[in-house]
């Protein structure tokens, strides 16, 4: 699993978490793993991939796909193209993408266990991984201050394209497939069919009680209700579903009514129903909306599948592939940056939706980040559709399967590899996925391409180690008592920590930087600035 993800999208995407990744499978299990700054599901339009606040959901996890396979690509002849070093691209006023595909957890009361606290620090090993950038991280063990700042770059889990850095290497002069195979290590391009269906849940567990009923609305043309066999319903006409619970003899009986009323208040239908009922539009200018939903976001090509339960009621809109992309790439990056850009973003995010597809679940992606954000008709923008329909069905592969595409804001001048970013909730390293390469992102002379995002460099706001002690106490996974060391050494080939020991009066705790992030992010006090990746220290960054 959008720039500010642009917002993640990050995913936003890869849509806040257990994640791990395999070579068919990627699960992350973090606590805030976009950084906090994917694209939400209400995230800002025009935010490449982590989040709103996609730097919200951190570590919001990339659900892997079941065993079920994902469409049959058409392998193509060409390779995607190696890219070659430009210029850096400058600045626009858009704001940061935060991750979509992929966000990071959020702390939880249940915490995993963690190593028996023992009194005094012993060494570590050297790190397995030797960061690139060769910057100079601390050696030894940080002892904190009175005060602590951190400083850090780039906003998202890291893994995958970085949206900033597309940006620079379009306005640089490469082309989508350059970017992509920079980012996706010896992936090449396929196709599959443009109309492959996609489930997304749009609305989920809604009580839907008789005084707050689901309410659908079909617009534009006429549409039709599976349960109401043979029945066209005009433009304008309304679907309500509610729940009505009876006891009788002390057991509770629950059955669900429905019924249409045109936009006169002429009731057209009224029913019980069960099972899973069908809204389909019957014209191509109808638009179903959930009007539900507390987003603005809430109009959608192809059908509405109302999934009916004891309790609450779902609902999931089906439609073909490139469909959906329409309302997920205007939301994930800005449709006015370059062209070539949002061509790899549109080949990026297609390939993560294929290769999220579950045909034995009742639905395949969230509309959020833990999925990458989903905006329905509202989301769509002229430009975007434009470069959708230019590579119709495209995806990237890797030894002929789709590749888990996931992507991120801004890598801050690197990105890392996956093992280092899916990791445990104590920081072990995960799986390596062969096509999820870390690369320093930036051509053989002159600055990183991502150096214009808002989120390159950042710092947080300092705060004195009482403060620090308070935060971390809240979370039985990092509290330590009175916080006093930190050891910051274990860091993967971007530099981006995959792992924290923290030494306090109580006793040593270990756990993934994800997990350190979240905790911070969550119970930092309120205006002060988040950790918006895990590439970060005690003192400025080299570089």
């Amino acid at each position: 699993m959008a720039i500010d993800r642009p917002q993640r999208f990050d995913w936003r995407r890869l849509r806040p978490s257990a994640r791990r990744l395999g070579h068919a499978l990627l699960a992350v299990a973090v606590a805030g793993t976009q950084l906090a700054m994917p694209v939400a599901s209400s995230a800002t339009v025009g935010r490449p991939a982590e989040a709103a606040g996609r730097v919200a959901p951190f570590v919001a996890a990339i659900e892997a796909p079941t065993a079920t396979p994902a469409p049959t690509p058409v392998p193509t002849p060409t390779p995607a193209p190696s890219p070659g070093p430009s210029a850096s691209p400058s600045p626009t006023p858009s704001p940061a993408p935060s991750p979509s595909a992929t966000p990071s957890p959020t702390p939880t009361s249940s915490p995993s266990p963690t190593p028996t606290p023992v009194p005094t620090p012993t060494p570590v090993p050297t790190p397995t991984a030797t960061p690139f950038p060769a910057p100079s991280f601390s050696t030894s063990i940080t002892t904190l201050g009175s005060t602590v700042r951190f400083y850090g770059r780039g906003w998202g889990h890291g893994v995958g394209m970085s949206q900033y850095g597309a940006k620079g290497r379009a306005q640089a002069g490469q082309k989508a497939e350059q970017v992509l195979a920079a980012y996706y290590k010896g992936s090449t391009i396929s196709t599959i069919a443009p109309a492959t269906p996609i489930r997304v849940l749009v609305l989920a567990a809604y009580p839907a009680p008789a005084a707050a009923p689901l309410l659908i609305t079909g617009r534009g043309g006429t549409w039709a209700l599976s349960s109401a066999a043979g029945a066209t319903f005009p433009a304008g006409a309304k679907l309500t579903a509610w729940r009505e619970t009876k006891t009788v003899d002390g057991v509770a009986t629950t059955r669900w009514r429905a019924q249409v009323v045109a936009a006169d208040g002429t009731r057209l239908y009224a029913a019980t129903v069960t099972g899973a009922p069908v809204v389909r539009p019957l014209q191509s200018s109808t638009v179903l909306q959930v009007n539900t939903r507390t987003s603005d976001y809430d109009r959608y090509r192809g059908t509405l599948r109302v999934l009916l339960a004891a309790s609450s009621v779902s609902v999931v809109n089906t439609l073909g592939m490139d469909a959906y992309l329409r309302g997920v790439v205007p939301v994930e990056m800005p449709s006015t940056w370059p062209t070539q850009a949002l061509r790899a973003q549109a080949i990026t995010a297609r390939s993560y939706a294929a290769y999220h597809l579950r045909p034995t679940k009742k639905w395949d992606v969230y509309d959020d980040t833990r999925s990458q954000v989903y905006h329905g008709t509202k989301g769509e923008m002229a430009s975007t559709n434009a470069v959708i329909a230019a590579d119709p069905g495209k995806v990237l592969l890797s030894n002929g399967a789709i590749v888990n595409a996931v992507f991120h804001s801004d890598g801050g001048g690197a990105t890392e590899n996956s093992e280092y970013v899916f990791v445990s909730s104590t920081g072990t390293p995960g799986t390596k996925i062969a096509y999820l390469r870390g690369i320093r992102d930036q051509p053989a002379s002159g600055l990183p391409y991502d150096h214009a995002s808002p989120w390159f460099s950042w710092s947080t706001t300092a705060l004195t180690r009482s403060q620090l002690s308070t935060m971390f106490a809240k979370d039985s996974r990092t509290a330590v008592g009175d916080l006093e060391r930190l050891d910051l050494r274990r860091r993967g080939v971007s530099g981006r920590l995959y792992q924290v020991v923290m030494y306090g009066s109580a006793g040593t705790k270990t756990v993934s930087a994800d997990t350190f992030r979240a905790v911070y992010n969550a119970y930092r006090p309120s205006g002060s600035a988040m950790l918006r990746s895990n590439l970060f220290d005690t003192r400025p960054l080299p570089g």
